[in-house]
């Protein structure tokens, strides 16, 4: 696309997506109907960040490799998505200015609810300096995980580094498993899908505690440089705050995601409901 035509009320091409239930058992029951149900949803909850990586498509279609370097995001998860259902991600150009574009996207059902939403941005330049590798120290994920708790994360400030090396078979996995059809993720040395890295924020946590039924809720950042098919990342996390709100249990994560061990390639800010009210 053109960055020409992306003037502030442009609307960009729908995407229609749906997500198939998972094989395989998953340590997540969310995701699955059994739990779900129990809980009174209608049947297992398609991960937030399937839903974050759909309503990435019409944004790098338009923004390409720039907003994967350097743009930002922040998307909330407001109504579950369900396995099997269609979803439609539609988006538009909210403000462009002082050679910023701003495009803000949803995903709403077939019963036209919003259930997330998504404000995307490419600054007009380079942006703030990224944050010191320094701060955001690796550290060894748990021999084996405990329970988790509200006094386990409080003490636990500094969490176990979880490692993502994406070779082409799994680069290409995620991209089957999100339905992601842009060419521009193909190949050696292509740009990581953004969905990797919302899965390895959540697994910051979920490779350092036991957590079942856990909610993504949220999530906020921006991207430092380009992550790329054949290097390794590591996802350094520390956890900023903890709350509760109607009864459910929140988590909020600080995370730097650097690539080769030196190289900061996004910066975010993940928010979780880690127990569920009544749980």
């Amino acid at each position: 696309m053109n960055l020409d035509t992306l003037v502030a009320g442009a609307v960009l091409p729908e995407h229609r997506v749906s997500a198939s239930m998972p094989a395989d058992a998953v340590e997540n029951k969310i995701h699955e109907d059994a739990l779900a149900r129990q809980l009174g949803f209608r049947g297992g909850l398609v991960p937030g960040v399937t839903v974050y990586a759909w309503m990435t498509h019409p944004v790098v279609a338009a923004l390409g490799r720039a907003w994967l370097e350097r743009g930002t995001f922040r998307a909330r998860f407001a109504k579950p998505a369900y396995f099997g259902e269609t979803i439609t991600i539609t988006a538009g150009v909210a403000a462009r200015e002082d050679g910023a574009i701003a495009i803000e996207t949803r995903a709403v059902n077939g019963a036209g609810e919003i259930c997330a939403t998504a404000a995307m941005r490419l600054p007009g330049g380079p942006g703030a300096p990224a944050p010191d590798v320094t701060a955001y120290p690796a550290a060894p994920l748990p021999a084996e995980r405990p329970p988790v708790s509200r006094e386990l994360l409080a003490a636990r400030t500094v969490l176990g580094t979880p490692e993502l090396a994406l070779d082409l078979a799994t680069a290409r996995a995620f991209l089957a498993r999100v339905r992601e059809p842009l060419p521009l993720y193909e190949g050696e040395a292509a740009p990581a899908h953004p969905g990797l890295y919302l899965e390895q924020a959540n697994r910051a946590l979920s490779r350092n505690v036991l957590v079942s039924p856990w909610i993504h809720v949220e999530s906020g950042g921006r991207h430092l440089g380009a992550f790329r098919v054949g290097e390794r990342l590591e996802t350094r996390a520390r956890v900023t705050s903890l709350f509760e709100r109607k009864g459910h249990e929140f988590v909020e994560l600080d995370l730097l995601q650097v690539a080769e061990g030196t190289r900061p390639v996004a910066h975010i800010r993940h928010v979780a409901i880690y127990r569920l009210a009544g749980g």
